[in-house]
C-alpha cells in the first residue's frame, strides 16, 4: 500500500504523450533560451533562461489542456510573481522572511488576476534569493528576462502543440442544442445537471486541476460508456436497415429530393461511380442550389456493423444528425441506423426492467 504513494495519478496519460511531451521541452527550452539570448544582445551561444521557465515547459508540453498551463497562467503568473519576488526583497531584507512572503504573497496575486501557475512560486523566490545579477537588474527583472522568456516559450508550445496536432490553447468546446437555441443537446437533458457538478464540488471542497467544464464533458463520456458496456451485446448489424436508398453523386439535387420525399427518409447517402459512401444529403443541404448533389454533399456519419449500437448516441443526439451509414473496410454501405431506429432498439432492451417494476 505504500508504494501507491509513487505510483503517478495523471489520468489519461500514455508513453506516447509522454515522448512528445519530452521532444516539445528540448525544443521549447533550447529554443526559449537562444531567442532570448540574441533579443537581449548576448548571443546565440549564451542561454538567457531563469529557472522557472523548466517547470514551464513541464506544464505546457505534459499538460497542456491544464488550466496551469494555458498561456495568460504562464506569462502572467510569472511575470506578476517575479514582480512581487522583486517588491518583497526591495522592502523587506531578511531573505527568510522576504521568501516566505514573496511566495504567499505570489499565490495571492496570481489568484487575483486569475493566472494561478505553480512555476510562479519559483519566480517570486528568485525574485527575492537571485544574486547579484537579479539585484542588479531590479524591476526590469521581471519583464527581461521573466517575461521574454515566458512569451517565447508560450508561442513555440503553441506552435509545437500545432504541429503535433494537440490543442493548445486548451479551450473548451460549448456544446448546443443544433437548433440555435439556449436548449443543451438532448443528450445533456438526461442524467446529471450542471448544478449537480458544482454541489458535488462544493461537497468536496477540494481544488482538482481541471477545468469545470471539462470536468463535466469527462463525466458524460464516462455515463456514455457505462451505458454501452452495459448494452455491449446490442450491435448496430442487429438493428440497422439494409435495404437503403442512396443517390450517386452525379445525381441533381431536383432528383434526390423526390427520393427523400417518396421513401419518407431525411438522410440520403451519396456513392460514388464505385459504389462507395462519399457523404450524404438532406432536404436541409439541398436548399442550396446545385447541379448535382456532390456539390452540396456534407460528411456522412459512418460505423462498422460490429460497433455497439448505444455508441451512437452522441451522434444521433447531437440536433444535425439523423442517421449513422454502416460500411465495411472500403466505405461500401451495408446498412443505414436511423434516431428511429436506435429509440426502438433502446425502448426494446428496457422494456423488461419497465415492466417487471411496473408488476
Amino acid at each position: 500500500m505504500a508504494f501507491r504513494l509513487f505510483v503517478p495519478i495523471l489520468a489519461g496519460a500514455t508513453l506516447r504523450e509522454r515522448l512528445i511531451a519530452c521532444i516539445g521541452a528540448v525544443i521549447g527550452i533550447v529554443l526559449t533560451g537562444v531567442i532570448s539570448g540574441l533579443a537581449m544582445g548576448k548571443g546565440a551561444d549564451v542561454a538567457m533562461l531563469v529557472a522557472p521557465m523548466g517547470a514551464s515547459a513541464v506544464l505546457l508540453f505534459a499538460v497542456p489542456s491544464s488550466p496551469l498551463a494555458q498561456p495568460w497562467s504562464i506569462i502572467g503568473g510569472n511575470t506578476i510573481s517575479a514582480l512581487v519576488g522583486v517588491t518583497v526583497a526591495h522592502f523587506v531584507h531578511d531573505a527568510v522572511i522576504a521568501s516566505g512572503l514573496a511566495v504567499a504573497l505570489a499565490i495571492a496575486a496570481m489568484s487575483f488576476t486569475r493566472s494561478l501557475h505553480p512555476p510562479g512560486g519559483a519566480a517570486a523566490l528568485t525574485g527575492v534569493l537571485g544574486g547579484p545579477a537579479v539585484a542588479a537588474a531590479g524591476f526590469l527583472f521581471p519583464f527581461v528576462p521573466v517575461a521574454l522568456n515566458s512569451t517565447i516559450l508560450v508561442a513555440l508550445g503553441f506552435l509545437f502543440h500545432k504541429l503535433s496536432r494537440r490543442k493548445y490553447p486548451h479551450v473548451h468546446v460549448q456544446t448546443t442544442s443544433g437548433h440555435g437555441t439556449a436548449d443543451r443537446p438532448p443528450a445533456e437533458r438526461v442524467g446529471f445537471r450542471p448544478e449537480d457538478v458544482d454541489a458535488a464540488l462544493s461537497a468536496l471542497d477540494e481544488t482538482f486541476d481541471i477545468d469545470r467544464d471539462d470536468l463535466e464533458r469527462l463525466l458524460r463520456q464516462v455515463e456514455l460508456q457505462a451505458m454501452v458496456r452495459s448494452h455491449r451485446t446490442l450491435l448496430c448489424r442487429d438493428i440497422m436497415s439494409r435495404d437503403v436508398i442512396c443517390v450517386p453523386e452525379t445525381a441533381s439535387g431536383e432528383d434526390a429530393r423526390r427520393q427523400l420525399i417518396d421513401h419518407n427518409i431525411r438522410t440520403l447517402p451519396v456513392v460514388d461511380a464505385d459504389g462507395r459512401l462519399t457523404g450524404a444529403v438532406g432536404l436541409r443541404e439541398l436548399t442550396r442550389a446545385t447541379d448535382t448533389v456532390k456539390g452540396v454533399m456534407s460528411n456522412a456519419g459512418t460505423a462498422s456493423p460490429d460497433t455497439p449500437a448505444m455508441s451512437l448516441l452522441p451522434v444521433l443526439t447531437d440536433g444535425r444528425s439523423h442517421a449513422v451509414v454502416i460500411v465495411d473496410g472500403g466505405r461500401h454501405i451495408l446498412g443505414l441506423i436511423t434516431q428511429t431506429d436506435l429509440l426502438a432498439a433502446a425502448a426494446r432492451v428496457q422494456a423488461p426492467a419497465h415492466l417487471k417494476a411496473v408488476a
